[in-house]
């Protein structure tokens, strides 16, 4: 947690002295192009406060009341990052069309220029810098703050190209046409994230995560287990729930299955090292001769019917909610 949150501390500080920044360019162009840009910025600072919250909220253990511990308050960050980012574009929008009632001329644009690459590339950097580190402790929040403030560089980048043509034309319209652009491009990231949040809340399944748990298994993959179905996986913040139900012989004694078990969530441990994995494996045993076909245990006295193939374990066959067996 530490770590999270100088990531946060580090955000903030930035994310304060670039909207500052974008805001005193703004004033001295009175571009709306700026403003849009600088408004997102003001976005930053309040997403890295409340990014800091649910660091804190997700740090603390487990307890009646949530016995999963906190973790999906970052989901909550996400959203609410995301409504944030909806309403600044919805005001930007607002603010485009009262240009075009009552227009108004962009001044001092080389002063605002200089001030304002300053702020993109800062901001380039600080989105780079959160995205890796994100990555490293596993947090989706300072990931996710990360490539906000990434997509706020690009979008920076954007209004000086267009400053400049419009300095390079003598187009005035340029400038709220930029502006009306920035705008819906912040209200689809805006809903991108408030998706992903709704998502997270939802336990809808993550492809990503869920391949990489079935690549992890199907490496390792022991002849005595015959079958693997119905893997759930939820992530609360950084820590991971997962659900699977594994075929076994049914002459193993209850000690034998449960080494076994074992085994299976050592492999999670051993993968997600940097992360918190619980594990609810259910045993189901085998059911001779239908699991036999596919049962790569060639020790097995009791077989019942010659092996055939193995079942691939892949995203559609360990999803599946049902054991694999011949018909017949």
């Amino acid at each position: 947690m530490q770590k999270e949150f100088k990531y946060i501390i580090i955000s903030l500080g930035v994310s304060i002295l670039v909207a500052v920044a974008k805001f005193i360019a703004y004033f001295a162009t009175d571009s709306m192009a700026i403003l849009s840009d600088a408004l997102e910025s003001i976005i930053n600072v309040a997403a890295a406060v409340f990014a800091g919250y649910s660091v804190y909220l997700k740090a603390k253990p487990s307890d009646k009341n949530h016995p999963y511990g906190h973790g999906k308050v970052e989901f909550f960050s996400i959203g609410f990052e995301g409504a944030m980012i909806s309403v600044a574009g919805l005001f930007i929008l607002y603010k485009v069309v009262a240009y075009f009632l009552s227009p108004h001329e962009v001044v001092n644009i080389g002063d605002g220029l200089l001030i304002f690459a300053a702020t993109g590339v800062v901001n380039g950097l600080l989105g780079w810098y959160l995205i890796r580190s994100g990555k490293k402790v596993s947090s989706i929040t300072i990931k996710g703050n990360g490539q906000h403030i990434l997509t706020d560089a690009w979008s920076s980048l954007g209004v000086i190209v267009v400053l400049l043509l419009m300095v390079w034309t003598g187009w005035p319209w340029l400038d709220p046409i930029a502006s009306l652009f920035i705008g819906f491009l912040i209200i689809t990231k805006g809903y991108k994230l408030i998706r992903k949040a709704v998502s997270g809340l939802m336990d809808e399944t993550d492809e990503e995560i869920v391949r990489e748990i079935i690549d992890v298994f199907s490496r390792n993959r022991k002849p005595g287990w015959v079958d693997m179905h119905n893997l759930r996986i939820q992530q609360f913040g950084s820590n991971l729930h997962v659900d699977c139900h594994v075929t076994l012989p049914y002459y193993l004694s209850l000690e034998q299955a449960h080494e076994e078990v074992e085994q299976i969530e050592k492999l999670l441990d051993d993968h997600f090292s940097d992360r918190h994995v619980e594990c609810f494996i259910h045993m189901d045993p085998c059911s001779p001769p239908q699991s036999c076909p596919y049962c790569q245990l060639s020790t097995c006295v009791l077989r019942e019917a010659p092996f055939e193939k193995k079942v691939d374990w892949n995203i559609e066959s360990v999803l599946s909610n049902h054991k694999h067996l011949k018909k017949g």
